[in-house]
């Protein structure tokens, strides 16, 4: 008996101390807790989205250490899953004037949601299994942060969700070491001169990125996920932080990327395609707190239109606040593959956006060229408005569309749109010719519009009404 009393003691001694144990190692996960919230709650105050729910839910880190069960990477999740919901649900709430939700699926709108057989051909031919978009056949075998952004608009054009997370997740951990709203995303990974494959080149590419927190954001919307649009936020802050200079004589404007586009004291290097003035307008409709949005949406019509004097966009350009744009030292005032995106753009903008018109009548002798030759020119000077030899690809038609279509050409839109069938049936396209078919007859045929505030129409979250222009 006295043994199986001190056994009984051993034990209730044993259980005390193992409670105490438990209770200590409770109350350490939440103390590291409340300091990893703290610091993410740090983070979300620098993207500008206020924490006036913080209060209100303080019971968060209770529930993660309780779900984590002391298993630190599970209690990282759970802090992780916590903190989204406290950035969505406090941007909802201090947003002044949020983007509206998209109306509820009835019945019959989802019963004629269709199919994009485009896009499922494009995920066949373009993106590996766990999310990679290839660009087939490059020597290197490459991926581009580009498509990667790309391929998550079309994920969530297609309302297509095992995709965009496929494609997430791949860009978060070989483009963005793990996390996106810590470090923005190589613009290039590929098969090294070893033989691996890994980022080729750490520099970021403020187009993709733009487009990626675009893409979260509105996913955030749409598929009401408060992680993606608590991610969405973190990368647009950092856009704007690391990829954005205010430019004298010219505002706000995006940069390229974060380094390599300064070449002198006073002269700056821009893309004007990597300026979709619908992107940087959803994005200031999301994050409505932070002003430099508005300022950048109010710069981007000088950099689209002043650096094309011709009525034709190049490629990339210089700006020096004494003389303005001038033709870029490495190309020379070239005209095609960036430049192509201009326009796709232009046209599609909602027809009340205040660039609508301006940027239509401003590239009229690009339409007028489709007019005279049949086809979008591959090359143009863009200092003289003398175009190269060659027509562009089926994808320069397909870019074409909306723009001619926003012009109230309709049958010269249809004749680019007979001229990609013909091409295609000739001769496979490659990745870049197919993501401006997609951009460009996925307007067309009405499974997206931009509004006038930049946020996203998807036909898949509206009646079966949503028209073609």
């Amino acid at each position: 008996m006295a043994r199986r009393a001190g056994r009984g003691g051993r034990e209730a001694g044993e259980a005390r101390e193992m409670r105490q144990a438990r209770a200590g190692a409770a109350q350490r996960r939440s103390s590291r807790g409340r300091r990893m919230l703290g610091r993410v709650a740090a983070r979300v105050v620098a993207a500008g989205v206020a924490v006036a729910a913080l209060a209100a839910m303080s019971g968060s880190v209770a529930w993660a250490a309780e779900r984590a069960r002391g298993d630190d990477e599970r209690l990282d999740a759970g802090l992780r899953d916590a903190a989204g919901a406290i950035a969505a649900s406090a941007s909802a709430s201090m947003s002044a004037s949020p983007p509206a939700e998209p109306a509820r699926a009835s019945a019959g709108a989802a019963a004629c949601t269709p199919s994009w057989p485009r896009w499922a051909r494009f995920k066949r031919d373009f993106v590996s299994a766990d999310g990679r978009v290839i660009d087939v056949g490059s020597a290197d075998e490459r991926t581009v942060s580009e498509g990667q952004a790309y391929g998550l608009f079309f994920a969530l054009v297609a309302n297509d969700r095992p995709a965009f997370d496929a494609l997430l997740r791949w860009t978060e951990d070989h483009l963005a070491q793990g996390d996106l709203a810590a470090h923005l995303p190589a613009w290039l990974w590929g098969r090294a001169a070893d033989g691996a494959l890994r980022v080729l080149d750490a520099n970021a590419a403020s187009d993709a990125d733009l487009w990626i927190a675009y893409a979260l954001l509105e996913a955030g919307r749409l598929w009401r996920e408060r992680s993606y649009t608590a991610r969405g936020a973190l990368l647009a802050k950092r856009v704007l932080d690391d990829e954005t200079a205010t430019l004298p004589g010219l505002g706000l404007v995006l940069l390229p990327g974060p380094t390599g586009f300064r070449p002198a004291r006073d002269a700056w290097r821009l893309n004007p395609s990597y300026s979709p003035p619908q992107a940087i307008r959803g994005l200031g409709a999301h994050l409505p707190g932070d002003a430099r949005w508005a300022r950048l949406a109010a710069s981007v019509g000088r950099v689209l239109i002043d650096s094309a004097p011709r009525g034709f966009a190049p490629d990339w350009a210089l700006y020096r606040p004494d003389h303005g744009f001038e033709p870029d030292a490495d190309t020379h005032g070239a005209s095609a593959y960036n430049a192509i995106r201009v326009y796709l753009w232009a046209g599609m903008l909602d027809a009340d956006d205040a660039l609508a018109r301006p940027l239509a009548a401003h590239f009229a002798p690009f339409a007028a060229h489709v007019a005279a030759h049949g086809a979008p020119p591959e090359t143009v000077d863009a200092t003289t408005g003398a175009a190269g030899p060659h027509d562009g690809n089926a994808g320069f038609s397909a870019a074409a569309v909306p723009f001619l279509d926003a012009r109230g050409e309709r049958a010269l839109a249809d004749a680019q749109v007979a001229r990609i069938a013909r091409l295609e049936r000739e001769t496979a396209s490659g990745y870049y010719a197919n993501v401006l078919t997609l951009f460009g007859l996925g307007w067309r045929d009405g499974r997206y519009r931009f509004a006038a505030d930049g946020t996203l129409r998807v036909r898949w979250s509206e009646p079966c009404s949503m028209p073609a222009r």
